[in-house]
């Protein structure tokens, strides 16, 4: 199998398990694990207040989610760099020995 097709059979892999979970579940409201605590807290504790607030909340639900994203983004970045520039390393001290 050429290199090619091996790439592409992966990436419909890749695009599968990003759709069709959202496929299934369509119609289903999606929300994150902090809202779900704060339930669960309240239902255990209506009495309870939080230790203390955020300094700062963004303005919006949207400027909030590009902050999450540029975080993943910048620390992705990192992670693959240090990959990239370990398996250089590798390839270049093979080079010298051979």
């Amino acid at each position: 199998m050429k290199l090619f097709t091996k790439n592409m059979v992966i990436l419909l892999f890749v695009v599968l398990l990003a759709v069709l979970p959202l496929y299934i579940a369509r119609g289903s409201e999606f929300g994150g694990a902090d809202g779900l605590a704060s339930e669960a807290i309240m239902e255990l504790n209506a009495d309870y207040t939080p230790w203390f607030e955020s300094i700062w909340e963004p303005p919006s639900g949207e400027i909030e989610s590009l902050l999450f994203a540029l975080q993943a983004a910048i620390g992705s970045g990192f992670v693959f760099y240090y990959l990239g520039y370990s398996k250089g390393k590798q390839m270049a001290n093979k080079r010298d020995q051979a």
